[in-house]
Parts: structure tokens; C-alpha cells; sequence
């Protein structure tokens, strides 16, 4: 197993805080199971959601122009 250390600012690590107990999870438990999810996630699956959200974007772009 490897252990992983990471500096959040206090505002991001807090929002993290409150999204675990939404799930009635301590933030570890939180932080590793988002990242097994993100793992296991395929590229296929990340490729539709990063087209969708470049897409959205580019919608909102134009609309701005």
C-alpha cells in the first residue's frame, strides 16, 4: 500500500470535509473511494464527460461573445 500526502487550502479541504459527512464518511474513506472510483473509471467514460463539459463551454462561450 502507498500512502499519498497532498497540501489542499483550508477552504477546499473543508468543502471535502462536508461532502464525506454528507455520505456519513470520514474524509479518508471519502478521498479513497473517489479515487478508486476515478481508477476504475474508462477512458471511454472520461473522454464522453470531458467532451460534454468542453461542449457545455463552448456553448457558453459563444453566448458570451
Amino acid at each position: 500500500m502507498t500512502t499519498i500526502t497532498l497540501q489542499l487550502e483550508d477552504e477546499k479541504a473543508q468543502l471535502l470535509r462536508d461532502k464525506a459527512e454528507l455520505y456519513g464518511l470520514d474524509l479518508e474513506q471519502f478521498l479513497t473511494a473517489s479515487i478508486a472510483e476515478l481508477a476504475n473509471q474508462s477512458e471511454e467514460d472520461f473522454e464522453r464527460a470531458a467532451t460534454k463539459v468542453l461542449q457545455k463551454n463552448g456553448e457558453l462561450y459563444r453566448r458570451l461573445a
